[in-house]
């Protein structure tokens, strides 16, 4: 679709914030007004929306999508995404870690352990850990706990934790929380 607009901004309202196209709110696919908690939320829609040039390219526009989601599909069927966020939480990459070579598994250990120990204290929710690839069967009081987290999130917090978290729940969850923030080069170096 072709850009249609000349400015993008985000203004706030009553009911919470939104972006306008040239003063007109954006819709969502489903035609709902795009309605967000934040003013910082909206500035960051506004500057996808702005970022668009001749042609809009909704693929850049990840926030915009989330936020889509989470007013289209999210709220209507909230506990079915709460549902499948804590299946994830089932097979949770923290809870998988090598045997080999010890240099790797120390550092996995070293790095995630901290993120499983913080989950279990906060949401009582201490999760199994594994070696390798065998299925490590989490108990029904540690998927509780990711019950109750999840369930303490927004709308919008929840479709962007269903978006990232496939594989990392409790990662994501604390930084929905602020519990650990990222920084790209650490993040690399970890994942190296």
């Amino acid at each position: 679709m072709k850009r249609f607009y000349k400015q993008a901004s985000a203004l706030p309202g009553a009911d919470g914030h939104r972006v306008v196209l040239d003063g007109k709110p954006i819709r969502t696919p489903a035609k709902a007004e795009l309605v967000l908690p934040t003013a910082a939320l909206a500035e960051l829609l506004a500057a996808e929306w702005e970022a668009q040039r001749d042609e809009i390219q909704p693929a850049d526009m990840p926030l915009t999508q989330i936020a889509s989601t989470a007013i289209d599909h999210v709220s209507a069927q909230r506990e079915g995404v709460i549902g499948e966020v804590v299946r994830y939480a089932e097979t949770d990459l923290l809870c998988y870690r090598a045997e080999e070579p010890a240099a790797l598994a120390e550092r996995q250990a070293q790095m995630w352990q901290p993120l499983l120990d913080w989950a279990a204290e906060a949401f009582e929710a201490p999760l199994q850990v594994t070696a390798g690839i065998v299925p490590a069967r989490q108990p029904e009081p540690a998927l509780r706990g990711v019950r109750r987290a999840v369930e303490g999130l927004s709308d919008m917090e929840l479709t962007a934790l269903a978006t990232l978290t496939p594989g990392e729940v409790m990662a994501q969850v604390m930084l929905t929380d602020r519990r650990i923030e990222t920084d790209p080069d650490d993040a690399r170096r970890d994942a190296s």
